[in-house]
């Protein structure tokens, strides 16, 4: 009989300096005001830091913030998610960079949305591209 390999189960540990991450949303979001935002992942304008919530910490990391809180990670600086059953349930978990973490915060902050100024909510207003240093 075949393993499923859609999920892993046990208790997994961050290595090095990297930090493992889960709660990262992708989906449609609903501001406080009740506005609904479609999943824009994947396109121009969905292209943001995202929250993501502290599960393990390398043991190299010295970094401040603790397991448990919420994280900000750069843009694409995770890996694709994984399902894990930890004994508590299962959900989905990625691996972060630590140098990709911009903030920190103890609670998820509620009705963040970065990238709106770069959208007039249908089509990006910026180019991507003139974020990148041509010296690169």
């Amino acid at each position: 009989m075949a393993a499923n390999l859609n999920t892993i189960e046990g208790k997994p540990e961050a290595i090095g300096n990297r930090v493992l991450v889960t709660d990262m949303y992708f989906g449609e979001q609903k501001t406080e005001s009740g506005i609904v935002l479609k999943n824009d992942d994947g396109q121009t304008r969905g292209i943001y830091p995202r929250w993501a919530k502290v599960y393990s910490k390398g043991p190299e990391n010295h970094d401040e913030y603790t397991i448990g809180q919420w994280v900000l990670v750069e843009h694409g600086r995770w890996t694709r998610g994984f399902i894990l059953n930890d004994g508590t349930g299962e959900d989905e978990y990625r691996m972060v960079e630590t140098e990709s973490i911009l903030a920190y915060a103890d609670e998820k902050p509620n009705d963040t949305q970065i990238g709106n100024e770069y959208s007039d909510g249908q089509e990006a207003t910026v180019d991507p591209s003139s974020f990148i240093d041509p010296q690169y």
